[in-house]
C-alpha cells in the first residue's frame, strides 16, 4: 500500500493531500546554494541551543509558519494539529471528542498532542523553547499539557521535532518535542473574526475573535493579543451513522428510569429477566431468550463537548546598551461540560440488582385481582439502610440524566530573560512560572447511594436526610419520611421530587505548577580548517507541584469498605512535588566541508528518584550542495508523572487480556482470548522508575533548486520501562500468591483480587479456600460451578470490585517508521502553483501485551493505520490563494475481539465477518478541504475554508461503540468557515 501511495503521488498532484512544512528541513539547503552569503546568519532550531548555522538540515523538523496555520482555518491548537502525520495513529493524541465525566475519561475541555502514537506525556511541550505547566488534571494518571490553554491567534509558529531529545531539554522528550512560538515585535493593530458551522442541520457553530497590538516604545517593543473562541456541542443523534447502535445486540440491560426497570433475573422463578413495563422503546431478545427493555449509549454521547476559551497575553522586549531584557505573560481560561452515560443503579453494596419494595408493582394489578410480575417473583426479605427488614424484589436501571460535569481551567504563565553578548559569546537567562489551576462540579446525573436506596424503601425525609429507625417506628426531624420512590412510576411529580432529593454535586480541585530558572551560553569554541567549532552549555533548575483534591463524597475510603458515596463516578487523589536541576552541553564540529557533528549530553538529578545521564550524536554530510544526508542516536527518559508518583488512591477500571494468558482465560474467561473491564482502586508507586528510550533517525534532504525540496527520514524508538496498570499480570501471580486473593474487600493496606463472597464459600479437593496458600483455583471454579449453577455465559470465577493494584514499569515497546516529505513551487507570471506532499508509514510497532512476554504487533491493528499521509495543491497569487488538499488514512484491523459473544454472531449473521476467529478491516478514509483567502485591500483579508467537501463519513468499526474510530476519524461530515482579518 505504502509503495502505491508513493506512485500515486508522483503520478498526480491533484491528489493534493495536506502538507504541514511551509519550511521543510531542506529548504535551508536551497538558500544556501542561492544565497551564501546567508550562512552567517544566526538562527534558533528546535532541537539544539546553539544559536547556530545551518542546524535545521541537521534534524527532521516540521515547521508550521504563519501561512499554514491562516490557510488551515483551524481555531485551536488541536484543530491545527490533528493532521500532521507524526501526530495520527495510536491513543496518544485526544481531544474534546474522548472528553466524559469520569476519572478514566479525558478531562472535560482538554486536549492534547503525542507524537508516534506513545501518549502526551512523551512529548515534551515547549512555548518559546520553555516549559508550560502540565494540567492537574490528569488523563488516566498520564500527566499531560493541554494544548487547548494555548491561544492558538498567539502563535506566530510551531516547530515540531519527531525524536528524542532529552540530552538537550530533559525529561519527557521521548518522542520528540513540540515548541509553540508565541508573536512579538509586532506593529499595529490586527482584528480576526471567524465563524463555522456543519452543513447539517444541527447546530455545531464555532465562532471565534481575535486581536493582535503591537507598538515600538523607545528602545522596545510590546505586543499584546487576546482571543475569544466559542464552540458548541456536537452530539451522535446528530448524524444517520451515528444516531443508531451500530450492533443492536450492543445492548446494557439497564434501562433508563425514564423507560421503567427491568426485572432483575434472579428475581423470576426461570432466572430470566422481565422487561420494564410499558417499556417506551422495541424489546430488544437476549441470547438467553428475554425481552428486555434494553439501553444504547449512543442516545447520550457527547462527539464534542461544548467548549468555550478567553485568553489574553503580552511579550514586552527592550534592549538596554548590550543587554536585552524580555517578558512574555500569558493567561487563558476555558469552560467546558462533558457527558457520560447515565450511571447505572446498583445494590449499596456495588452489587447488580438493587431492592425496591413489593408495592412498587401494585399499579400492574389486573382487574382480577391477579399481577402478572409478582404472580411469578421471588418476593425477599432484605434489610434497609436503616436497618429495617422489609421485603421487595430486584430490578435493572440506570438513571435518566446523563453524568455531567463542567470543568473551568484557568492557566497562567510569566517568563522573564535577559540575554546579550559577551564578545562573540551570547547568553541569556531567565525564570519561568507557570500554572495551571482546574475546578470541576457535578451538574447532572449523579446520586448519593445511601439516600437513594433509602427512596426505595420510603426512609428518606423531606430535608434529603436518612430517617432513623427505633425499632418500631422510622423517624426525621421534620414529621413523617417520604412515600417511597418507586422506578416504575413514572412522571409523577412527588415521586421525581423524592429522586431529586437523592442528587448530589461532588467537586474536585486541582493545581499545578512549574518554577524554574535557567541560564545557557553559547558561541564560538574554536576555528580551523573545517570551520568553526560552536558550543552551547547550560544549567537548569526547576521545582514541580502538582495536587488534585476531590470532595470526600466522590472518594473510596478504606473506613467506608472503598465504597464511593455517589454511583458510577469516582475520583483521583494525589499530591507530589519534584526539585530537578539539570546540566547540558552541546557542540556543533565541522569536520570537513562536507560533514559535520552534533554532539550533546545532558545529566538530570530528581530528588525522587535520582539522577540520568542521556547524550546524543548526529552527523550531516554534504556531498553536494543541493543533499544532505543526516542521522541521529539519542537517548531520552520520562520521569514518573507526578500523578504516577504521588496517586493515593483512584477509582477507575483496570482491563485483563485472556488472550495472552491462557491460565488466566481459563479461570475468568471460559477460556477465550476476550478482554474484560472490571473496577480497580489504582496505587501510586514510590518504586516505579523512569521510563527510558533509544532513538534513531537516519535521513536525506535533496534541493535540486530553490523550488524543489525532498525528505525522507527513517525513525526508531525503543521505549522501555513503559509505567501502567497491569491487571492481567496480577491475576497471573494471583494464581500462586494466596497474598494477592481476597474475599469480598483487599484489606487495608494490602494488594491484590478481590472474590465475591460465593466462591469463598467453596473448598478444592483439599479444602482449602480460595483465600489459603496451595489452594487449587481449577478446583474451586468446578466446586463454585456445581454449588451455585451460574449462567452459561458465566462459567468463571465470580471477581468482586475494587481490585486494588499498583502503577507498575510494566514492559517495552519498539517503533519505526519513514517519513516522506515533497513540496515543489512552479513560478508562473501571474500566480505560483505549490505541491506538496507529508507521508508517515509504520514499519514496526510492537509492544508486550500487559501480563505476557508476548510480543503483539500493533501496526495496522485497531487504532494504529500504517499509511497516514496528506498532500495539496495550493494556487497563490499576490492577493489570493485557493488551496485543495486531502487527509489519508490507510485501513487497518477492526477491534473485533474485544466484542461480547453475541456481537459476534451478529457480525455472522450481517455478514460483516465469516466465523468467530475471523478479522474485519476498517476501510481507510480519504477526506477533500478546500481554503481560499483574498487581499481585498491592504487592510482587509477575507477567507473561506471548506472542511470534508464530500460529506465524508467515517468508515464503520465495529470494535468502537461509537461505530467509528474517534482517534483517526471524525463525524463533523462537511464543514464551513468564513472569515476576515483588518488591519488598522
Amino acid at each position: 500500500m505504502f509503495t502505491k501511495l508513493t506512485i500515486a503521488t508522483a503520478v498526480s498532484a491533484a491528489l493534493s493531500f495536506h502538507a504541514f512544512a511551509q519550511q521543510t528541513s531542506t529548504d535551508t539547503i536551497a538558500d544556501a546554494v542561492d544565497t551564501p552569503e546567508q550562512a552567517v546568519e544566526r538562527i534558533d532550531v528546535t532541537g539544539s541551543r546553539i544559536k547556530g548555522v545551518d542546524l535545521e538540515g541537521t534534524q527532521p523538523l516540521t515547521v508550521l509558519d504563519q501561512d499554514f496555520i491562516k490557510q488551515s482555518g483551524a481555531n485551536s491548537i488541536y484543530d491545527l494539529l490533528r493532521d500532521v502525520a507524526q501526530l495520527r495513529g495510536g491513543s496518544g493524541t485526544f481531544s474534546t471528542a474522548q472528553s466524559g465525566s469520569l476519572t478514566s475519561s479525558t478531562p472535560a475541555g482538554q486536549s492534547a498532542a503525542s507524537l508516534r502514537g506513545m501518549g502526551p506525556s512523551s512529548t515534551l511541550t515547549l512555548v518559546n523553547g520553555r516549559r508550560i505547566a502540565p494540567s492537574s488534571f490528569a488523563a488516566g494518571t498520564e500527566n499531560f499539557v493541554d494544548v487547548n490553554a494555548i491561544p492558538l491567534g498567539a502563535i506566530e509558529r510551531i516547530e515540531i521535532l519527531a525524536t528524542g531529545a532529552s540530552a538537550v531539554y530533559g525529561a519527557d522528550a521521548v518522542a520528540g518535542v513540540i515548541n509553540y512560538i508565541l508573536k512579538d515585535d509586532f506593529e499595529g493593530f490586527q482584528l480576526d473574526a471567524s465563524y463555522g458551522n456543519s452543513f447539517a442541520g444541527s447546530d455545531e457553530g464555532r465562532a471565534q475573535i481575535n486581536a493582535l497590538y503591537g507598538k515600538q516604545i523607545g528602545n522596545g517593543n510590546l505586543t499584546v493579543f487576546a482571543d475569544y473562541y466559542d464552540r458548541s456541542a456536537f452530539r451522535a443523534v446528530d448524524r444517520d451513522y451515528t444516531r443508531d447502535p451500530i450492533l443492536k445486540s450492543s445492548y446494557s440491560y439497564l434501562p433508563k428510569l425514564e423507560n421503567a426497570p427491568n426485572i432483575y433475573y434472579f428475581s423470576q422463578e426461570d432466572l430470566l429477566e422481565l422487561p420494564a413495563p410499558y417499556c417506551k422503546t422495541p424489546l430488544v431478545t437476549t441470547e438467553f431468550g428475554e425481552e428486555i427493555c434494553a439501553y444504547y449509549g449512543n442516545q447520550d454521547d457527547y462527539l464534542d463537548t461544548p467548549f468555550e476559551s478567553v485568553s489574553a497575553g503580552a511579550t514586552y522586549t527592550h534592549i538596554f546598551n548590550d543587554v536585552t531584557w524580555k517578558t512574555d505573560l500569558f493567561f487563558s481560561q476555558t469552560d467546558s461540560t462533558a457527558y457520560s452515560t447515565p450511571s447505572p443503579i446498583n445494590r449499596i453494596d456495588d452489587s447488580d440488582g438493587p431492592y425496591v419494595l413489593e408495592n412498587a408493582l401494585f399499579m400492574f394489578d389486573q382487574p382480577d385481582g391477579s399481577n402478572f410480575y409478582l404472580d411469578q417473583m421471588y418476593i425477599d426479605p432484605f434489610t434497609s439502610v436503616a436497618g429495617r427488614e422489609v421485603y421487595g424484589f430486584a430490578f435493572d436501571a440506570r438513571f435518566t440524566a446523563p453524568r455531567t460535569i463542567s470543568v473551568e481551567s484557568t492557566n497562567y504563565r510569566l517568563v522573564s530573560e535577559l540575554s546579550g553578548d559577551i564578545g562573540s559569546w551570547y547568553w541569556e537567562s531567565g525564570i519561568t512560572l507557570s500554572r495551571s489551576e482546574s475546578e470541576q462540579r457535578v451538574e447532572a446525573g449523579i446520586y448519593n447511594r445511601y439516600k437513594f436506596h433509602a427512596a426505595l424503601t420510603g426512609e428518606l425525609c423531606n430535608d434529603g436526610s436518612i430517617a432513623s429507625y427505633n425499632g418500631n417506628e422510622l423517624q426525621c426531624t421534620d414529621g413523617a419520611p417520604r412515600q417511597f420512590f418507586n422506578p416504575f412510576l413514572l412522571n409523577d411529580a412527588q415521586n421525581d421530587a423524592t429522586l431529586a432529593l437523592t442528587e448530589a454535586f461532588p467537586t474536585r480541585d486541582g493545581k499545578s505548577s512549574v518554577y524554574a530558572w535557567n541560564a545557557t551560553i553559547n558561541g564560538d569554541v574554536y576555528s580551523w580548517d573545517a570551520g568553526v567549532i560552536s558550543a552551547a552549555f547550560g544549567v537548569e533548575v526547576r521545582r514541580e507541584e502538582l495536587s488534585d483534591f476531590p470532595s470526600l463524597n466522590s472518594r473510596a475510603r478504606a473506613e467506608n469498605d472503598y465504597l464511593v458515596d455517589v454511583f458510577g463516578f469516582g475520583s483521583s487523589v494525589a499530591e507530589a512535588d519534584r526539585t530537578q536541576w539539570g546540566a547540558f552541553a552541546e557542540f556543533y564540529i565541522p569536520l570537513h566541508e562536507t560533514f559535520e557533528l552534533q554532539v550533546a549530553g545532558r545529566y538530570d538529578h530528581f530528588d525522587d528518584f535520582g539522577g540520568t545521564f542521556n547524550p546524543k550524536v548526529g552527523f550531516t554530510f554534504r556531498p553536494l550542495d543541493s543533499v544532505v544526508f543526516r542521522g541521529s542516536w539519542s537517548t531520552s527518559f520520562r520521569a514518573p508523572s507526578l500523578t504516577q508518583a504521588g496517586v493515593e488512591l483512584r477509582t477507575t477500571t483496570s482491563t485483563f487480556d485472556c488472550g495472552v494468558n491462557q491460565a488466566v482465560a481459563d479461570l475468568y474467561c471460559m477460556g477465550d482470548g476476550t478482554e474484560v473491564s472490571v473496577n480497580t482502586l489504582e496505587l501510586g508507586n514510590d518504586a516505579l522508575r523512569a521510563e527510558e528510550s533509544e532513538a534513531i533517525s537516519v535521513g536525506f534532504g535533496w534541493s535540486p533548486g530553490q523550488n524543489t525540496n525532498l525528505t525522507v527520514d527513517y525513525w526508531q524508538f525503543d521505549h522501555e520501562d513503559v509505567i501502567d496498570t497491569n491487571m492481567t499480570a496480577v491475576l497471573d501471580r494471583a494464581l500462586t500468591d494466596a497474598s494477592l486473593r481476597h474475599c469480598n474487600l483487599v484489606p487495608t493496606g494490602a494488594q491484590g483480587i478481590a472474590y465475591e463472597q460465593d466462591v469463598c464459600e467453596v473448598t478444592d479437593s483439599n479444602g482449602l479456600f480460595i483465600d489459603e496458600d496451595g489452594a487449587n483455583l481449577r478446583q474451586i471454579l468446578d466446586a463454585y460451578i456445581a454449588e451455585f449453577n451460574p449462567r452459561e455465559n458465566e462459567l468463571f470465577l465470580p471477581l468482586s470490585r475494587d481490585h486494588i493494584i499498583p502503577l507498575e514499569n510494566t514492559g517495552t515497546q519498539e517503533l519505526s517508521g519513514i517519513d516522506i516529505k515533497f513540496d515543489h513551487r512552479f513560478k508562473l507570471d501571474y500566480a505560483d502553483i505549490i505541491v506538496r506532499a507529508d507521508a508517515t508509514h509504520y514499519i514496526k510497532y510492537e509492544r508486550n501485551r500487559p501480563g505476557s512476554d508476548t510480543i503483539e504487533s500493533l501496526a495496522g491493528t485497531f487504532l494504529y493505520p500504517e499509511n497516514i499521509a496528506t498532500f495539496s495543491v495550493t494556487w497563490s497569487a499576490d492577493d489570493y490563494y485557493v488551496r485543495l488538499n486531502a487527509n489519508y488514512t490507510d485501513s487497518y484491523q477492526d477491534d473485533i475481539e474485544g466484542l461480547r459473544g453475541r456481537e459476534i454472531d451478529e457480525l455472522i449473521d450481517i455478514g460483516a465477518i465469516s466465523d468467530p476467529d475471523a478479522t474485519r478491516d476498517i476501510d481507510s478514509w480519504l477526506t477533500w478541504d478546500l481554503s481560499m483567502g483574498y487581499d481585498i485591500s491592504k487592510s482587509l483579508t477575507v477567507r473561506a475554508n471548506i472542511d470534508n467537501i464530500t460529506d465524508e463519513a467515517p468508515p464503520t468499526a465495529y470494535g468502537s461503540a461509537r461505530g467509528f474510530n474517534a482517534l483517526n476519524h471524525d463525524a463533523l461530515g462537511a464543514m464551513y468557515r468564513v472569515g476576515l482579518t483588518y488591519r488598522f
